[in-house]
């Protein structure tokens, strides 16, 4: 019920190589791949051949058989080893038989009869080296193949397992870094901020000539999807230089003592190709503060952090060196890492506001065929705390809408579907919900649009759908606000609170009950009320002191068994009983405007049934009767509002 969701970027560089342009009617050879079966066929067809045709015409027969010919003189040119004996068949009818072979047993006599019979012989001695070498050589051979092979199969790690001390990072030459400064919008004061990295990398005498340094490091801040990576990107593009890319991740492996030598390779590869760009993003899965205590340690992860702070300390910024970072969570960095001499410069890339929303989108937009009734500002003033990467999802899913539907080009239709779908979720116009329902979610719907229309510092009403969307949302209000805030004043807390409470207030006034639907509203209200008097100080009783929320130790914060507050219970006491007061207080004055407007709460909830989804216009046609008179009224303490 009343749901707002928000919608919550290769080539290696080498300057030795050039490309090479193949000839289109130059056929080339698919690439064999090597499969351990085949290894298997080959060893087992070797193995027959070698058994059964080298071998053929050699007979084994038993010591007592070999005797009997020995007595008869049916074999010459006998060849005595240490464990066999091999010789030859006078009978030469044996065709393809001709040769024997026999175990030797201890017979002292063997060779006085052989002396007696005239019998050729001979002895031999073969060394056991070769032999024993072979016979592990062979094997740690063929274990080898195969192990090279599986650890192919398992993603090429084999390959780089004798170079874990190199580093990952994706480098990419000064003529591949296509983006520029012209690609990013929204974020102008960032893009001022990084102009001086530029004007060094391009200039250096220029700074050297006056005695001053570049700042060595550079840390962007800001939240998910407002375009770090690509503000980064966009500085390599403009200041003409390599870029060398890497997560944070990326440093820390199984391997103690791996990570630091990939941040020492990593400066070494940057220090020989200077001037040039270093970017790490996601730093806060390297650079997390370290702990000290008993549980902690000095594992691989602060090993790599203590080689990079190292590194950052130690490399002289005049090489042309600039090493940049992206994080969304600077708080949980480490302080060393922070301080000025390593990242000198933070960055802040925030949320855009109006202006950077049509920016971002007019950049997007640009390989999108737009209908020419399209109104970028519109749907910038419609997206309110969207970032790039919203807007540009935004903008994809209206060209797919459009291609879905056949149409030449995108229009505002999608656009603002692809807002819905963006800010509430999927519809889902195949769940099916029982008529009680369908009314309770009107009712309720209905409720917070007719508060909003009547107090005086709630967003307008965009849009009413009892269309249900997303996991759990049976309906929606939308509201859009006709500026960006930054700033809230407690009379406009207590609309949006007023706001929250419309649709519970509505449920009760038509059907003498309430339904599980208004839970995130109320979870929603509470969250408000509790700001106001722990954190903004707006209280009655407690005045102007901020309890703020509750914090844990600094050091093993999830060894603390059961939270401690910074006061009393006495003062816990009086909070929970002045959140209840401003929830009663507000829940009164809802039920105030509701009751006086009750026939125009049953014309929108009719409507609402009817159509399932009603807009702005419409919404005004019903509440024509309701004009700025009263929404005065509803702002003065007579008409239900008690804690002003």
């Amino acid at each position: 019920m009343a749901t707002r969701k928000k919608a919550t970027r290769r080539r290696r560089f080498n300057s030795s190589k050039t490309k090479k342009n193949i000839p289109s009617q130059k056929m080339i050879p698919p690439k064999a791949h090597f499969s351990i079966w085949y290894f298997l066929i080959a060893f087992l067809m070797i193995s027959f051949i070698h058994n059964y045709y080298f071998k053929r015409g050699v007979e084994n027969i038993p010591y007592s058989q070999f005797k009997q010919l020995v007595s008869a003189a049916k074999v010459n040119e006998l060849v005595i080893e240490e464990q066999i004996i091999k010789g030859k068949f006078v009978d030469k009818a044996k065709e393809g038989q001709n040769s024997f072979i026999t175990v030797r047993i201890d017979d002292p006599g063997l060779v006085a009869e052989l002396e007696k019979k005239g019998i050729k012989y001979s002895g031999k001695y073969e060394s056991k080296f070769i032999s024993v070498l072979l016979s592990w050589l062979i094997p740690i051979g063929i274990f080898f193949l195969i192990w090279r092979y599986l650890i192919k199969k398992m993603g090429g790690a084999g390959a780089s397992f004798m170079s874990l001390g190199k580093s990952k990072a994706k480098i990419f030459a000064e003529d591949e870094t296509k983006t520029n400064f012209d690609d990013v919008a929204g974020v102008d004061e960032a893009k001022e901020e990084l102009q001086e990295i530029i004007e060094f990398l391009k200039t250096p005498e220029k700074f050297k000539r006056l005695g001053g340094r570049i700042p060595k490091g550079v840390l962007l801040v800001g939240p998910p999807g407002t375009g770090k990576t690509l503000l980064a990107r966009a500085v390599a593009g403009e200041a003409k230089v390599p870029f060398f890319h890497m997560s944070g991740s990326d440093f820390v492996e199984m391997f103690v003592g791996v990570g630091a030598a990939r941040v020492r390779d990593l400066f070494a590869q940057a220090t020989d190709h200077a001037p040039c760009i270093i970017f790490v993003d996601e730093l806060d899965a390297l650079g997390k503060a370290r702990m000290a205590g008993p549980i902690g340690g000095n594992d691989e992860r602060e090993q790599t952090l203590n080689q990079l702070l190292v590194e950052m300390d130690g490399f002289d910024p005049n090489v042309g060196v600039v090493f940049m970072a992206a994080t969304n969570r600077p708080e949980i960095l480490d302080p060393a890492l922070l301080r000025p001499g390593r990242f000198d410069r933070h960055v802040l890339v925030d949320r855009p506001d109006a202006k950077g929303r049509e920016e971002i989108l007019q950049i997007h937009s640009q390989k999108v065929k737009m209908a020419k009734t399209v109104d970028l500002k519109v749907i910038a003033a419609r997206t309110p705390g969207f970032v790039g990467a919203d807007l540009a999802n935004i903008v994809n899913e209206a060209a797919l809408l459009s291609a879905r539907k056949g149409n030449q080009s995108v229009g505002m239709k999608e656009l603002e579907e692809a807002i819905d779908r963006a800010v509430a979720g999927l519809e889902k116009k195949q769940r099916i919900i029982s008529p009680r329902e369908r009314e309770i979610v009107a009712y309720h719907e209905s409720g917070h649009a007719m508060v909003a229309s009547c107090v005086l510092h709630a967003d307008p009403v965009h849009r009413i759908s009892i269309i249900p969307r997303g996991i759990a949302a049976l309906g929606y209000t939308l509201q859009l606000p006709t500026e960006d805030r930054y700033l809230m004043t407690k009379s406009e807390l207590l609309d949006r609170l007023a706001v929250l409470l419309g649709g519970r207030v509505a449920e009760e006034l038509t059907f003498g009950e309430i339904s599980t639907g208004a839970q995130n509203d109320l979870q929603r209200a509470t969250d408000i009320a509790t700001s106001m008097v722990k954190e903004y100080g707006m209280g009655e009783k407690l005045g102007y002191v901020t309890y703020g929320k509750d914090h844990g130790p600094a050091i093993f914060p999830m060894a603390q068994i059961s939270p401690q507050r910074p006061y009393s219970e006495e003062t816990a006491k009086e909070i929970d009983q002045e959140v209840q007061e401003i929830i009663d207080q507000t829940h009164q004055r809802v039920r105030t405007i509701l009751k006086e407007r009750k026939d125009n709460l049953e014309k929108l909830a009719r409507l609402l049934l009817e159509k399932e989804t009603v807009e702005q216009e419409e919404i005004k046609e019903i509440l024509h009767e309701t004009g700025p008179a009263d929404k005065d009224d509803a702002q003065k303490p007579d008409a239900g509002s008690t804690v002003e």
